[in-house]
């Protein structure tokens, strides 16, 4: 295979991959949380809560398939398998089928943490000065931080 030359040395595309694998990570785990409390959620409020999880969890699987093909085109693999996930994800497995409350509050958590996740990465991919990754970044931030405000509204 040819060498990479898209003006981003192998270093840093590497320290850029790695940090995308994480969110990549934290987005796949939520996702799988979403379409968990999608199926298992109950309650007075099981229609709207229902139809919203979809929504995010659809959203979300989307995401997966740009994220994976960044790291791609930088020229790393992309992680893919639940153990790779578990161990670069910063959010925790539910393991359990909380009330439709906890399940807001978890995804609340979760959205933010992945905020968190693509933020962290600015620095790196602002010195090496790799704009899609950054409009990546920025896109993902856009819906994490949406979501999690819509999220916290319904606790209100």
């Amino acid at each position: 295979m040819p060498a990479i030359n898209i003006g981003i040395n192998e270093t840093d595309r590497k320290k850029i991959a790695d940090g995308l694998s994480h969110l990549l990570a934290d987005s796949f785990t939520l996702y799988l949380i979403t379409h968990n409390f999608h199926w298992n959620v109950t309650g007075p409020h099981f229609n709207s809560l229902h139809a919203m999880f979809m929504d995010q969890y659809t959203e979300q699987w989307n995401a997966l398939d740009i994220i994976a093909e960044r790291i791609r085109a930088l020229g790393f693999p992309a992680p893919g398998s639940y153990k790779e996930f578990i161990e670069l994800s910063s959010i925790k497995e539910v393991t359990s089928v909380p009330t439709a409350n906890e399940m807001v509050k978890i995804l609340v958590e979760a959205q933010e943490a992945t905020a968190r996740t693509a933020r962290s990465l600015f620095d790196v991919v602002d010195a090496a000065n790799d704009q899609p990754t950054a409009d990546l970044l920025t896109q993902r931030l856009d819906v994490h931080e949406k979501t999690a405000w819509m999220l916290r509204s319904i606790l209100a």
